[in-house]
């Protein structure tokens, strides 16, 4: 059976060091290609100099003035048809959320994620 995720890429933004390697490793373990980063800084130099992003996961609340929403908007201007996952531990902010996004409270579950993904992947193809 063919992965529908191998040789895609994902960009993993989160400052708690211990979640973003579990997600990250939880993507690798999938097939996908990851880049990964705690700051939002360190995301938009990604999203500029990555050749491609097909997913954003990202923490809304990052430890510099840039938060997972401003990544995403960037994103989205580099890659139109970019998917996001947002993971928070505050409350579900659904005016922020565009199609092509989906929310997650913290803490998250390998299997929320992969359902998540799921949904965004068979949609944007």
């Amino acid at each position: 059976m063919t992965n529908p995720f191998d040789g895609l890429t994902v960009l993993v933004v989160e400052d708690d060091w211990l979640v973003r390697e579990d997600i990250a490793e939880f993507f690798r373990q999938q097939g996908w290609r990851v880049f990964e980063t705690g700051i939002g800084a360190g995301a938009l130099q990604m999203i500029r100099e990555a050749e491609r992003v097909d997913l954003l996961f990202t923490d809304i609340s990052l430890a510099d003035a840039i938060t997972g929403w401003d990544v995403a908007d960037a994103g989205r201007v580099s890659y139109p048809d970019l998917t996001v996952i947002y993971a928070s531990g505050g409350p579900e902010d659904h005016a922020r959320l565009v199609p092509g996004s989906i929310f997650l409270s913290k803490p998250v579950s390998q299997d929320d994620i992969m359902l998540a993904c799921s949904r965004l992947i068979s949609v944007a193809r």
